[in-house]
């Protein structure tokens, strides 16, 4: 079931609608970093000051030069491992457009669902942002102790996380919320594999800038087969 969802998917990635929301998602996770990459450094300076005072040395000049730097360093670094958890979020706010075009082409018969208003989706895209980017940041201390097994902690983690969010998005249209997490908990298995299988090519740069989309395009199949089966 999964990779014949993907395999739909994937046959659909031309869709003008698609290439739509893999834009909008790009200008706003690059935006996102610039923003989050500036207000650290801001805040770093701020923090230390123009000039500072060291034991032995006095007082310093250079100490915010170089923690500036240093901060920018850090969120390059930092930026290069939020790019997963950020862009997959910032997609799920127009997952409902990749949904629609799935459905109108692959499930004409269906209704058309009224569009998700835009506050709706803002708010469950920061909640999801949020849930991401600090499991991510607490899975740090995971990823040091076992750093041989770092890469299925992270395929694991968010896989969990990936599933689990976009299935609940492309039910939700269909069958509601508290419909979208009866299914979803009957289906978890399945959903955490693919939600897996979509966390593994994330890692690959340039290729995880469309994994969100066809993400997003996959579990719609996903939740139609699944609710049809049950």
């Amino acid at each position: 079931m999964i990779f014949s969802a993907f395999s739909m998917a994937l046959g659909q990635i031309g869709d003008p609608r698609f290439r739509r929301v893999l834009f909008l998602g790009l200008a706003l996770t690059i935006a996102l970093l610039i923003a989050a990459s500036a207000g650290f450094v801001m805040l770093v300076s701020w923090m230390v000051g123009d000039d500072a005072s060291l034991p032995l040395l006095g007082q310093v000049t250079w100490l915010n030069d170089l923690l500036s730097w240093t901060s920018v360093g850090v969120m390059m670094l930092l930026s290069v491992f939020l790019m997963v958890p950020v862009a997959s979020a910032i997609t799920s706010m127009f997952l409902d457009q990749v949904a629609q075009a799935v459905e109108d082409k692959h499930y004409p018969n269906l209704p058309r669902v009224p569009d998700i208003p835009l506050a709706d989706a803002l708010r469950d895209t920061i909640s999801f942002l949020g849930v991401l980017i600090g499991a991510n940041l607490l899975a740090l201390v995971l990823y040091i102790i076992f750093t041989p097994m770092a890469p299925f902690i992270f395929w694991a983690l968010n896989g969990f996380l990936l599933g689990r969010e976009y299935f609940t998005l492309a039910a939700m249209r269909r069958i509601g919320r508290d419909g979208a997490k009866r299914l979803r908990a009957r289906n978890m298995g399945t959903i955490w594999l693919a939600g897996t299988l979509m966390a593994i090519p994330l890692s690959v740069p340039l290729i995880n800038l469309l994994i969100p989309i066809l993400g997003a395009a996959t579990f719609t199949h996903i939740f139609h087969a699944v609710q049809d089966r049950g």
